[in-house]
């Protein structure tokens, strides 16, 4: 299963369900290996910020994926994000983005 399976079925599943799926798509892709459990946590909390807009359809604005980036790189050292965490978690955010 990759994202785009996942966005497809959406709407369909419970928020667990649907974490659950994601987890494990960030765990497995071998482009998100670098990510330990804590900042899988923060791209889970993120999307779950955002699962009403992605099972409407509507999925992440440019505006807020912008925000949150913004976010996350004045707190980087506060949550220990490197610079290519930050930058995987916006390709991530990027994939819900409509």
């Amino acid at each position: 299963m990759d994202i785009k399976d996942l966005l497809a079925t959406a709407k369909t599943q419970t928020a667990d369900k649907l974490a659950l799926k994601l987890n494990a798509i960030v765990r497995e892709d071998y482009h998100y290996r670098n990510l330990d459990e804590s900042n899988r946590k923060i791209v889970l909390d993120l999307i779950k910020k955002f699962l009403p807009k992605i099972r409407q359809g509507l999925g992440v604005s440019a505006i807020n994926i912008r925000d949150e980036m913004h976010r996350l790189y004045d707190q980087r050292l506060k949550l220990n994000l490197t610079e290519e965490d930050l930058k995987d978690i916006r390709e991530i955010l990027e994939l819900f983005k409509k």
